[in-house]
């Protein structure tokens, strides 16, 4: 006659983990956002997008010598965006990413909420302006109410990208799943 096996006891950690876990992981699923692979061409990205995006691209020409482009879509109330731009000498790099930054400031009248954080994204060329910042603006495009943005800035090679989510309140589990999923090609 064999012994009853005894009963194992879960950690409290995994019961914990799967309370906060699955419904952070579920609001990136949410009914709204229709994740699907991206590869907006003449970026050298593959990303997700939650939506369709509009894709526009500019050559460069004697008047514009950088050749620049942008994707976007809005779904559930968010706006996702990924820009892209060659410069054409390694010494614009740097301040063409700082200008991005800057810009994106301006235009939405945002300050930055906490420090800025370093980022990874598989391919990147390494360089102190790669970062992901959290912004808040107190009224959005159009005078709209106030915003949430996520941006991320980095680079590879003569290339500079700008990723940015807006939102009317964060989103943390759309932005990881938005910034996360981005792979430069090779």
């Amino acid at each position: 006659m064999t012994s009853p096996r005894p009963l194992r006891r879960r950690p409290a950690f995994s019961r914990w983990a799967c309370v906060f876990l699955v419904p952070a992981s579920l609001a990136a699923c949410s009914p709204g956002l229709d994740w699907r692979e991206v590869r907006p061409a003449d970026s050298g990205l593959l990303l997700m997008f939650p939506c369709k995006p509009e894709v526009h691209s500019r050559p460069a020409t004697a008047s514009e010598p950088v050749r620049m482009g942008m994707a976007q879509c809005k779904a559930d109330g968010i706006t996702f965006s990924v820009s892209w731009a060659e410069v054409r000498d390694p010494a614009l790099v740097t301040p063409a990413m700082r200008q991005m930054r800057e810009s994106v400031l301006s235009k939405l009248g945002a300050a930055e909420v906490g420090a800025p954080q370093a980022l990874q994204v598989p391919g990147m060329t390494p360089s102190p302006e790669a970062v992901q910042l959290h912004l808040r603006s107190p009224a959005g495009p159009g005078g709209a109410g106030a915003s949430e943005v996520d941006l991320a800035l980095f680079t590879r090679g003569l290339w500079v990208y700008q990723v940015l989510m807006l939102a009317p309140k964060r989103q943390p589990a759309a932005w990881d799943g938005f910034i996360n999923a981005m792979k430069l090609e090779t």
